[in-house]
């Protein structure tokens, strides 16, 4: 029997446990072993962090190959289970993409709903939601990332979208960027495992449990941060 399976469910029932589950989100093998070390219990890739490190940028600009084999290099580099950012699954059709995905080791992914600022139509959307876990089985943590407070959407609609990815099989859903004062009412509407986004120097990530977010990622926000640093250090070494 595969050990897939299992470190999926492990890494499932971390989504249901007294204890929310926090994820700083890294981009390379030595940040993978570096979030090990510190004890987080299951890695998170960034989807905007590992596309620059090799070359490309957000939005669905690298070749599905590289930010496989990307994924495959963090998953190796850690015995824990990882879950990857794959922006909207980079127009491959779901069997292919959860074959390939599974491939890497990942047991987990984050699918968002948004293509080249337009936000996908929330049925075909659900629908490949639902292909993707029917591919997958058991073997793959869904989490469904909607995207419509980018674009300055309304609760209801994310409450809506939300609902529609559960039912179509996703395990969490993520509603980038919303508003801290609305997650305890996306939290009630939707059900479920709910991931808010921390950033370094706030929201903490007892702000967002404290409202009724379940699992807490960082994004691409501490590649900047870390980018960042080396900037401002750059300067006093010359």
């Amino acid at each position: 029997m595969s050990a897939q399976p299992t470190r999926a469910e492990s890494f499932r029932a971390l989504h249901h446990g007294t204890t929310p589950l926090v994820l700083p989100n890294v981009w390379d093998p030595v940040s993978a072993r570096v979030v090990a070390e510190a004890g987080y219990p299951a890695i998170a890739t960034s989807s905007g962090a590992v596309a620059r490190v090799i070359g490309y940028d957000d939005g669905q600009l690298t070749p599905p190959a590289d930010m496989f084999t990307a994924i495959r290099r963090i998953a190796d580099a850690v015995d824990l289970p990882v879950t990857a950012d794959m922006e909207a699954g980079y127009g491959l059709p779901a069997k292919e993409f959860v074959e390939r995905l599974l491939e890497t080791g990942a047991v987990g992914c984050n699918l968002e709903d948004s293509v080249d600022g337009a936000m996908l139509d929330l049925e075909r959307q659900a629908d490949y939601l639902s292909e993707v876990r029917a591919a997958a089985g058991a073997d793959l943590v869904i989490n469904a990332r909607i995207d419509n407070f980018l674009y300055g959407g309304a609760v209801e609609d994310a409450v809506t979208r939300g609902r529609a990815y559960r039912r179509a099989g996703a395990d969490c859903v993520y509603p980038i960027f919303a508003p801290t004062a609305l997650l305890a009412t996306l939290a009630d509407g939707i059900g479920g495992p709910l991931n808010a986004h921390a950033r370094p120097n706030g929201p903490t990530p007892a702000d967002l449990i404290a409202r009724g977010a379940t699992r807490i990622s960082y994004g691409t926000s501490l590649h900047t941060f870390v980018t960042n640093a080396l900037r401002e250090l750059l300067p006093d070494l010359t």
